[in-house]
């Protein structure tokens, strides 16, 4: 159970992270105008793919031999 808590919290604090440092990029000039809710999917596809990756890399460092 302690272990579950743990990973949610590193999940949870990655996208946190991740959709705070997303924020600092000027991607509107890559996308075509009135498309915003393509834009708003892939703002949010990008900082959940984000999080992915970093949380699993921390879980790679935390839980080496698993």
């Amino acid at each position: 159970m302690s272990v579950f808590i743990l990973r949610m919290l590193v999940e949870i604090g990655c996208f946190a992270l991740c959709f705070y440092a997303v924020g600092a990029l000027n991607y509107e000039k890559l996308l075509k105008p009135g498309h915003t809710a393509q834009a708003q999917l892939l703002y949010w596809l990008l900082v959940l793919a984000l999080s992915w990756l970093v949380s699993q890399f921390l879980f790679s460092l935390m839980y080496p031999l698993q």
